[in-house]
């Protein structure tokens, strides 16, 4: 019985941890991933939908459970994981939570005991591993780079952010200031908040994706995971309320935050803007660094819990950490309401036995968004108990009429935003279907109220604090070469204002001619050339740092990278070297494509050496020996496979010494094995037809031993595939012919490529050279008998087995049949070798007089 692994993932923001454990998740049966927010699990519950269909991805956090019947991977919150589901793989993000000194207890217990059959990935920053190599000691740990540079870009006035930022404060009345002023100045913004809703948060940040406003106001909730193209982050304080005090973000809450900024392989910066002071250097120094101090201690609570009465319910929830590293963390609400319903006589008296205490503590966990600092929350979770301990049910009324009123649209920010907690509130009451009776009207009731209130909220968020004219009128403030915004997408769009006016592939700019007017075409281009004269140089960086296997061949001889071709072969000096001619193109000049024609000409040594390099060891080999120096040179001249009946024309003595170094001379051809296996055959093809100036054939599948080729319609010539001997004639130009198959390769190709014309049959060069070796053998002094299954191991068929024997340089002697009154079995089928007065073309060898063979080929 295997141990399932245990990994632990950690390294700064943008280092694909999530979408590694996503991957993973939906690479086994079965997986269950909690996240630190309701807004990020709904956006990864999304992702696997994409990926594997709504009847089998589950969504559970505190106010939605969408749970189909064949759900196999669930999306939730941390809080929220059903680990009383068996599942093959289990992660969790963000695990360094386990710190928050409020909710830490959760991201602890899950590190201690949430565990998959499988797999078990926890996924975080690099500061909890100290801890984490502690109380997990079994746990493999990978640490990720970020993907992207972040640096610090000081402080900058709000009229002075770049485009693309996302400007941070840490309380509702901030924000709205904020993006009052930037309304104001630079024509608006959108605004994220964790008290958003899914829905209105997914609204505002589409507005910012789709560029319709080009700023971002948010507080810290972007920090987590929230994957939106920031490329400046701007703190407008240092400082927050963390629901105990004001105090002064950390180095890595801070980093958590900047990390935003910046995604895939863009570079980000992060500063400081409005009333804020500028970052200390010191600070600065880590966040851009990623170097922080190890987190001495998680917080921890009790999960063993104790429901015989209230008084043990709320001594196990006190129980001291077990171990080192662990620490009481602030008591959370659940242990705050249950401390307060333990003093009331009517709570005690309902809550007696363990299944009592069991409900009061459910009812008690009943989550407080409103967070208003008074005792509602409390005497709503008393009241729910109340219900359900003498009821066993909510009432439906009672239910039904609160989350009625709470779909009120009416009100301004504020008032909406307080009525969504309200409802998110509601929302987990109804989710729990063991407390109603009709919890799916009422979750339906629920999921209505939520997305009434939040479609009014965003149109709220839009009339004040984005002015669409002055957001479209300030990018036109002069006609200068900043008049419009543009930016190059990571697909390759190149989007000026919004619009995508054309796309960038490889090195060059292809405009769409639908995309503009007439009359803004000029402005759009030169927008769209400025932003390419930025993403330019980041290609040419990346197409020299690329790997080889980055870059491929067409059969018309383009270099293709990028999915786009940036450069073009040529014949070169030799077969084996030819020449890179790069692409022109506007937007690189003499030195820039200089630089892609090194990249690729290493490319191309890189894959010659790689495929072919065996020719250039046995001209080593054949330098010690006058005699082998000329097979070799006609050898690498003809990249390793010479056309020509060498067993006749080499001796014995010099076929045994160029098998020692690595050469077969055989009946047709001379040549290295090597050469004959797929991938170095596809390059000698390429670089064959390149000096013909042919489109690449297309070679048969590297699996078949024949190809049989099609009849010619009648009055036509014969395949061209039938020439063995002739060189290519003029053809069509590489630059438009489309590549052939054996049906119509050029003449010469065929043998070269491997294959032994015989009429309407190609025979693979190594079977042919190896069988015709057995028949030689066979035939020495006289005809011999058909060897069984020979046209199996050819891949012929019976009728075209006479033609592939002729054109190997034997006949097939037919059996003769018992002339009357002759008894004895029949003559059987033969085969005789062919004496070669003439080296083979294609028309096959000449026979002698009689039509027998005499016995000269040899084995």
């Amino acid at each position: 019985m295997f141990a399932p692994r245990v990994r632990a993932v950690l390294g700064p923001t943008n280092t694909g941890k999530t979408h590694l454990a996503i991957t993973r998740l939906l690479a086994h049966a079965s997986g269950i991933i909690g996240f630190p927010l309701r807004l990020l699990a709904r956006e990864n519950y999304d992702r696997m939908v994409a990926a594997k269909g709504e009847k089998h991805v589950a969504l559970i956090t505190g106010e939605e459970k969408i749970i189909p019947p064949e759900a196999r991977w669930f999306a939730c919150t941390v809080e929220a994981m059903p680990l009383d589901r068996r599942a093959e793989f289990v992660a969790v993000d963000e695990i360094q939570l386990c710190a928050d000194a409020d909710r830490g207890h959760i991201f602890t217990d899950r590190l201690l005991h949430a565990r998959g059959m499988v797999e078990t990935m926890f996924l975080g920053a690099e500061t909890i591993r100290p801890l984490l190599q502690r109380l997990v000691p079994q746990a493999e740990i990978e640490t990720r780079p970020r993907l992207s540079q972040l640096s610090h870009a000081g402080p900058a006035k709000l009229t002075k952010l770049p485009p693309r930022s996302a400007v941070v404060a840490f309380s509702a009345a901030e924000v709205y200031a904020i993006a009052e002023a930037i309304r104001r100045r630079r024509g608006g913004c959108a605004v994220v908040m964790g008290r958003l809703s899914p829905r209105t948060r997914n609204a505002q940040v589409a507005l910012y994706q789709n560029r319709e406003v080009d700023f971002l106001v948010a507080t810290d909730a972007i920090g987590m995971g929230l994957n939106m193209d920031v490329d400046h982050i701007a703190f407008a304080d240092l400082q927050k309320f963390d629901g105990h005090q004001i105090r002064t973000l950390n180095a890595q809450e801070a980093a958590q935050i900047a990390g935003r900024a910046g995604r895939g392989m863009r570079d980000g910066t992060f500063g400081t803007t409005a009333d804020c002071p500028p970052l200390p250097e010191e600070l600065a120094r880590q966040i851009e660094g990623h170097v922080f101090e190890p987190l001495g201690q998680i917080a921890w609570r009790n999960s063993d819990l104790d429901f015989t009465s209230i008084d043990g319910l709320l001594d196990s929830l006190a129980t001291a950490p077990p171990t080192p590293g662990l620490s009481k963390g602030n008591d959370a609400v659940d242990h705050i309401t249950l401390n307060a319903l333990a003093r009331e006589a009517e709570v005690r008296g309902l809550a007696q036995g363990r299944a009592r205490v069991r409900l009061l503590w459910e009812a008690c966990q009943v989550p407080d968004f409103r967070k208003i600092a008074d005792d509602s929350h409390t005497r709503l979770c008393a009241k729910i108990f109340g219900h359900l301990a003498t009821d066993g049910r909510l009432p439906t009324d009672w239910v039904a009429g609160n989350i009625a009123a709470l779909g009120n649209v009416e009100g301004d920010l504020d008032t909406l935003m307080a009525r969504l907690a309200n409802i998110r509130i509601w929302s987990y009451i109804a989710a729990r279907a063991d407390w109603l009776s009709d919890a799916e009207t009422q979750q339906a009731e629920a999921r209505k109220a939520e997305d009434s209130v939040s479609d009014a909220l965003h149109e709220r968020l839009i009339a004040r604090f984005v002015d669409r004219r002055a957001a479209h009128l300030i990018r036109r403030l002069d006609d200068t070469e900043e008049t419009l915004l543009s930016a190059v997408t990571r697909q390759g769009e190149v989007v000026v204002e919004g619009h995508t006016v054309g796309k960038v592939s490889g090195f060059h700019f292809h405009p769409d001619p639908d995309a503009t007017k007439e009359e803004d075409k000029r402005l759009v281009l030169r927008a769209a050339r400025r932003a390419l004269r930025e993403e330019i140089p980041r290609r040419l960086a990346a197409l020299e740092t690329a790997k080889d296997e980055a870059f491929r061949l067409t059969p018309q001889h383009r270099v293709v990278w990028d999915e786009a071709e940036v450069a073009r072969l040529r014949p070169g000096p030799e077969p084996l070297k030819p020449h890179v001619d790069v692409i022109a193109t506007e937007f690189l000049d003499n030195a820039q494509r200089e630089r892609v024609r090194l990249r690729l000409a290493a490319w191309i040594d890189s894959l010659v050496k790689r495929e072919l390099g065996g020719l250039e060891a046995i001209e080593a080999k054949a330098a010690e020996d006058n005699t082998l120096r000329g097979p070799a040179f006609r050898l690498r001249e003809a990249m390793g496979l010479a056309p020509g009946a060498t067993e006749r024309e080499i001796p014995a003595e010099l076929r045994a010494r160029l098998k020692g170094i690595g050469i077969r001379a055989g009946r047709y051809a001379m040549y290295l094995p090597d050469v004959l296996k797929p991938r170095a055959m596809a390059l000698r093809a390429q670089l064959w037809a390149l000096r013909r100036n042919l489109p690449t054939p297309l070679l048969p599948n590297p699996g078949l031993v024949s190809v049989t080729l099609p009849d010619p319609a009648p009055g036509s010539a014969a395949p061209a595939a039938a020439d063995i001997r002739a060189e290519g004639a003029a053809e069509a130009p590489a630059e438009t012919a489309a590549p052939r198959g054996p049906e119509a390769w050029p003449p010469g190709f065929a043998i070269m490529a491997g294959w032994l014309p015989a009429g309407r049959v190609l025979l693979r060069l190594d079977v042919a050279e190896r069988i015709a070796g057995e028949l030689g053998y066979l035939t020495r002094r006289a005809p011999a008998p058909v060897p069984d299954g020979l046209a199996s191991r050819l891949g012929v068929k019976g009728d075209t087995l006479s033609m592939a024997l002729e054109a190997m340089g034997f006949r097939l002697i037919p059996s003769t049949p018992l002339e009357e009154g002759q008894f004895g079995p029949p003559a059987p089928a033969r085969i005789s070798a062919v004496r070669q007065d003439r080296g083979p073309g294609p028309r096959g060898p000449r026979r002698d007089g009689r039509g027998e063979a005499r016995g000269e080929a040899r084995g």
